[in-house]
């Protein structure tokens, strides 16, 4: 079992959760981390939600008490360490899930309990409300893995968390609590864990029992106004630059450290770099 992303239409609450869709990652045993086929699932179930006209919100929380704890790194030997495979990885699979994330004009809450992890802060990120339980943790603590996030998932990353938080999670492997995370500007606000799921929801159905459209529209908007059109062709000329440009960002996949930090984790040593 490689985990799954479902979706799923809020039950039990009508008629305040009419329009609300529930999506759950879930793979058990794992704290809900990310495969290669939850990534593509991700990018599914919201290009779908794109297309509807009946869905008003999106809940999007994690299975048991989990949000996400990052990737499955069990499946990184198969792929990592063959630049044009780590590639497609990053590019089609992560990239091509936030991207439908990011491109969804339904309004999007995430309810976040426990481990909010590497890819669980990406996913996260692409959300408009986040509600954190107080025993959530934050981080992205790939550099003990060996590795750089990204590039667009560190662009993405550091918009939501901001720069100096981006770089203590990054260079220092720091993890941060959710009153932490409140205070940085990343969560909407932090509420008791016995509380989180009534919260969470409650915020999903007052965004559904709101004008559908003029959502959207307000979606559209911040969208556009997060980049100036007058920087738009710099700023995706930037990205692009570094993504494709002569010094491959991908090129580290048979690299010693990156090796050495997949190899350690799964043997569950400490890394030696």
């Amino acid at each position: 079992m490689s985990g799954e992303v479902i979706a799923a239409p809020v039950v039990g609450a009508a008629p305040a959760a009419a329009g609300v869709v529930r999506v759950t990652l879930r793979h058990s045993g794992r704290l809900n981390a990310m495969s290669r086929a939850m990534w593509r699932q991700l990018r599914s179930v919201f290009e779908s939600i794109q297309r509807s006209q009946d869905v008003r919100c999106v809940l999007i929380e994690g299975d048991g008490g989990a949000f996400c704890a990052g990737g499955d790194i069990s499946e990184y030997p198969a792929f990592r360490f063959d630049a044009a495979q780590l590639r497609d990885f990053h590019e089609g699979d992560v990239w091509g899930g936030l991207q439908a994330m990011l491109d969804c004009d339904v309004p999007i809450v995430a309810h976040i309990a426990g481990a909010c992890m590497g890819a669980g802060v990406e996913i996260a990120s692409c959300c408009d409300l986040r509600i954190a339980g107080t025993s959530a943790r934050f981080g992205a603590p790939i550099a003990k893995l060996g590795f750089p996030m990204a590039p667009r998932e560190a662009q993405l990353v550091a918009g939501a968390v901001g720069e100096l938080t981006a770089r203590q999670m990054l260079l220092e492997a720091a993890t941060f609590s959710a009153s932490d995370m409140l205070a940085r500007g990343f969560l909407s606000r932090v509420v008791a864990d016995e509380q989180l799921a009534v919260d969470a929801l409650g915020s999903a159905c007052r965004i559904a029992a709101l004008a559908p459209q003029a959502a959207r529209m307000t979606k559209q908007t911040f969208r556009a106004l997060k980049v100036p059109p007058a920087l738009d062709g710099c700023a995706l000329l930037a990205i692009e630059t570094i993504v494709n440009g002569s010094a491959d960002p991908y090129a580290y996949a048979d690299s010693a450290e990156h090796r050495e930090g997949i190899t350690a984790f799964l043997a569950k040593r400490p890394p030696v770099f």
